[in-house]
């Protein structure tokens, strides 16, 4: 089988279908790759790593989709490239078809077979594509959270980690508690030493 993997274009998407060790395996496999010039740059990956372990770079989308039997993506395909799919293609991709009847419909009419990365089960019934990227969300969403609590964004200045001199939930100093409970500890680890020392024999 030829796969062909195209840039993403989409809005903000940076990401690639296709690693260069993805590139290998199916080479590897018997197939044949085709990536679109400049497909891994959003990812810091260049067109020289994926003809390494045997794909062909192509110069543009059509012509990827001229080449391909099977196309890998990223996201959902956009207007210009559902005009692409022709009825010999299966995509692979994300697609999340639910709130978007026009991209429904145009996949219907292209006759290409669409696999959603997103349905894809496991023999135990869980979904081994979908679980990643659930993942990454979940991890993500802290480091999201506090940069939209930064005062420029509308936030309220909140630093989520705290200092030697905040809280984790106050913006203000905090440095008279800190000290207070540092010098109760360094009190009581000197009278332990004391203590400690006050029970030897003497000669």
């Amino acid at each position: 089988m030829k796969v062909g993997v195209p840039t993403e274009i989409k809005a903000d998407e940076y990401r690639v279908a296709l690693t260069p060790a993805g590139v290998r395996e199916l080479v590897e496999h018997g197939h044949e790759v085709v990536i679109q010039a400049g497909a891994g740059e959003g990812s810091a990956i260049d067109d020289a790593a994926y003809e390494a372990q045997g794909a062909a770079i192509l110069p543009d989308a059509d012509a990827v989709f001229a080449e391909a039997e099977m196309v890998l993506k990223v996201k959902e395909p956009q207007p210009v490239e559902v005009a692409r799919l022709e009825a010999r293609h299966t995509l692979f991709t994300y697609l999340h078809l639910a709130p978007d009847a026009d991209l429904t419909g145009g996949l219907v009419d292209s006759g290409a077979v669409c696999v959603a990365y997103e349905t894809v089960e496991d023999d135990r019934g869980r979904l081994p594509l979908l679980a990643p990227m659930s993942e990454v969300a979940g991890k993500i969403a802290t480091q999201a959270g506090a940069f939209m609590l930064e005062k420029p964004l509308g936030g309220r200045g909140i630093l989520l980690g705290g200092s030697t001199c905040t809280t984790a939930t106050s913006t203000g100093c905090a440095s008279s508690t800190s000290t207070s409970a540092g010098a109760r500890r360094r009190a009581t680890r000197r009278r332990s030493r004391s203590s400690s020392g006050s029970g030897r024999p003497t000669s």
